[in-house]
């Protein structure tokens, strides 16, 4: 079953970028990611077109995190990327004449309906902001000596 991981990715990369003084190339963050640059650099256009980053040439050049962490949301960030299919699962038929799998159908457009729609709500409930503050958490967590 294929999934789509480039929120999970996105987040990943920005995360790093925000713990950067300058910009971050996509040579770095794919080493990061354990992906090719190219993925990168095709996966970070969806947020420059957002406006959530932009992009220098050239020797100095790399990502930047253009937007304020506490105001970009996980949604948002799932609609800049095409606002991909949150779950992997679906009807067998879309347009059956069985009234038996139109049965089935309906219960589960129903209930994917309002799956995604409660996880779009909380996606809008968490900004970078959040996720940075829980990386630091744990970081320094990490750091404490063990007793």
């Amino acid at each position: 079953m294929n999934r789509d991981s480039r929120l999970s990715s996105v987040l990943h990369a920005l995360l790093h970028m925000a713990e950067h003084d300058g910009p971050v190339t996509s040579q770095t963050l794919a080493r990061c990611l354990g992906t090719n640059p190219v993925v990168v650099r095709r996966t970070m256009g969806y947020l420059r077109e957002a406006g959530i980053v932009t992009a220098g040439r050239g020797h100095a050049g790399g990502w930047r995190i253009r937007a304020d962490l506490a105001t970009v949301t996980l949604r948002q960030l799932h609609a800049a990327l095409g606002e991909p299919a949150l779950f992997a699962v679906g009807n067998r038929n879309e347009a059956s004449q069985c009234l038996v799998e139109q049965s089935v159908n309906a219960a589960l457009e129903g209930t994917f309906a309002e799956a995604e729609a409660l996880l779009l709500t909380r996606f809008s409930e968490i900004t970078l902001a959040d996720l940075a503050a829980d990386f630091a958490r744990r970081h320094a967590a990490a750091r404490r000596p063990r007793n």
